[in-house]
């Protein structure tokens, strides 16, 4: 019960990403990563009461991190640059389903069965309601298989990630501010490579710092810790919520009614995590 409430913590934390994201829509992409996960990394502090040495770890485990983290926020952003932005998001959330389908390829002695991997669909067909129901570009042509490559790819990475944190040599959750900061930095970095100098506002600054905070950090924290103590088919379940909640609090904050499509995904999501997780 812990793990999964540390869990739905983070899911509630990544939702809020797409609010956030539209009022800062104007900022480059690996910009807003980079300051929002460095942001982020500062969670840490407190977290290690201040002790740095806590954010220490070998080589591979950072290796991961970084993996992780900067991973696969590098593959969806350039996703997003060569395909449609539904499809290519509505691709990128096959991440729950890899946590739940991949369990056992990375964790010894997880065992996958029938109604996991139902329940898993069921709960992808539920995100793909809530995000295809919004409408977007359809475009489907030949042009954009790179981008769709791309999303899956970076869908791989973050659930792979989330599975292989399982299997490193126990590492303190506030390490990951040490993750954060690495991936912040790369992106950067990608941003002076890639993308044009922008002058920031006090107005987004704040609005950075909200986002370093939640999805971009504090929601870093408490899925490493759900991780550790829960089981991940049932947290990657439960990870099908996200779509969800990002759907409903993006209507909101924009001021659209709620749409059919939203009740539909939210009953299909809950089922397949309840089922999913007897």
């Amino acid at each position: 019960m812990k793990a999964d409430l540390l869990a739905l913590a983070a899911i509630a934390l990544w939702g809020t990403l797409a609010p956030l994201g539209v009022k800062l829509s104007h900022v480059p992409p690996f910009l807003l990563t980079g300051l929002g996960l460095l942001v982020g990394s500062l969670i840490a502090l407190p977290l290690s009461r201040f002790r740095l040495g806590a954010w220490k770890v070998p080589v591979p485990t950072l290796a991961v991190g970084i993996y992780g983290l900067f991973g696969f926020h590098f593959l969806l952003f350039m996703a997003l640059r060569t395909a449609p932005a539904v499809e290519a998001n509505l691709i990128n959330y096959l991440w729950p389903l890899g946590m739940v389908v991949l369990a056992p390829l990375f964790l010894p002695g997880v065992t996958l069965h029938t109604r996991h991997v139902v329940a898993a669909l069921i709960g992808f067909a539920g995100a793909a309601i809530a995000i295809l129901g919004r409408g977007g570009s359809g475009g489907s042509g030949g042009g954009f298989q790179i981008g769709y490559l791309l999303a899956l790819a970076s869908a791989f990475v973050w659930s792979s990630y989330s599975l292989l944190t399982r299997r490193l040599p126990h590492f303190p959750t506030a390490a990951v501010g040490g993750f954060a900061a690495a991936s912040g930095l790369l992106s950067l970095g990608c941003h002076v490579a890639l993308e044009p100098a922008i002058a920031l506002t006090a107005s987004d600054a704040l609005l950075i710092a909200a986002l370093g905070l939640g999805p971009l950090g504090g929601a870093f924290f408490l899925w490493d810790a759900a991780i550790k103590q829960g089981d991940t088919r049932r947290i990657g379940l439960l990870a099908f919520a996200t779509p969800i909640l990002s759907t409903v609090l993006l209507l909101v904050s924009t001021g659209q009614p709620l749409l059919w499509n939203v009740a539909v995904a939210a009953v299909l999501v809950v089922g397949a995590a309840i089922w999913g997780s007897r």
